[in-house]
């Protein structure tokens, strides 16, 4: 089966509605995975509709967040597709004082279903990341900090400070980790 640019339109639409969660669009949001859907990321993994309403609590916490999202890479297999698109998250506790910045890949399974793409596994890497200080310098707990990979350090401190901990370690950039995941991907796409 030939993909064409329709399947591709698709798919792009779906990645990109991650603004949906920005700005609490929750059913917008909940649209853009299969029922079964699951995500796997730093603060949440479980079913996509749990992840929403994780979402809604974040929403009316004082953690903030915005996600800048670029052009996805798409491979098909027929009704299937692994997509990864690079992705900047911005998040900040207004009440901290304290912020970051963090590069990262969403690495996703995508599924043609009646005719229709969702998203079916979303998945992080994480590439880089640093602390923001949008109202001058604050102290950072480095013991807090040392938990967590370099990669997401950052982010994973704000999440922990703002009640939304990480409890377990997850793929950064060329770690066995993301080859694991990249080879059970392809595994996938593959069947």
């Amino acid at each position: 089966m030939q993909n064409n640019l329709e399947d591709r339109t698709q798919i792009a639409d779906l990645i990109n509605g991650w603004i949906h969660r920005d700005l609490g669009q929750w059913e917008q949001l909940r649209s853009l995975f299969h029922p079964d859907g699951t995500i796997e990321i730093t603060w949440f993994e479980g079913l996509f509709s749990e992840f929403v309403n994780g979402s809604m609590r974040m929403g009316k916490s004082d953690l903030r967040t915005k996600h800048l999202i670029g052009a996805p890479i798409i491979r098909f297999n027929g009704d299937k597709a692994i997509v990864e698109t690079n992705a900047m998250i911005i998040g900040e506790n207004v009440k901290l004082n304290l912020g970051c910045n963090v590069h990262n890949r969403f690495y996703d399974l995508a599924e043609k279903r009646n005719g229709i793409w969702k998203l079916l596994k979303r998945q992080s890497v994480y590439d880089m990341g640093t602390f923001t200080f949008p109202l001058g310098l604050v102290e950072v707990d480095q013991s807090l900090t040392a938990k967590y990979p370099r990669e997401y350090a950052a982010l994973a401190y704000i999440l922990e400070k703002s009640g939304f901990p990480v409890n377990r370690v997850f793929a950064t950039r060329g770690s066995e980790l993301e080859q694991t995941m990249k080879a059970e991907g392809q595994i996938w796409l593959n069947q």
